[in-house]
């Protein structure tokens, strides 16, 4: 299963390595489709792929570190 997502997240956070560690923790791939990082915010169109309670896993994993998380329509970032 694919998911597409968009990331928001602050400039702290920005220094954390938690795409990499998502790809580590669950058993997912990440992909990201597009990324602009400032000093003060991050946002990222990232791609998910595995089974789809490793990427539900991934999203909570994501939403307790203070990233927003808001699903990609279909068509968008393709």
């Amino acid at each position: 299963m694919k998911k597409r997502v968009y990331l928001t997240y602050s400039a702290e956070l920005c220094k954390e390595p938690i795409i990499y560690d998502v790809g580590h923790k669950f058993k997912v791939v990440t992909n990201v489709r597009l990324a602009n990082i400032s000093k003060d915010i991050g946002i990222m169109a990232l791609e998910l792929d595995g089974p789809e309670e490793e990427i539900e896993k991934a999203i909570e994993y994501f939403k307790e570190k203070g990233v927003q998380v808001d699903p990609i329509e279909m068509g968008v970032v393709e």
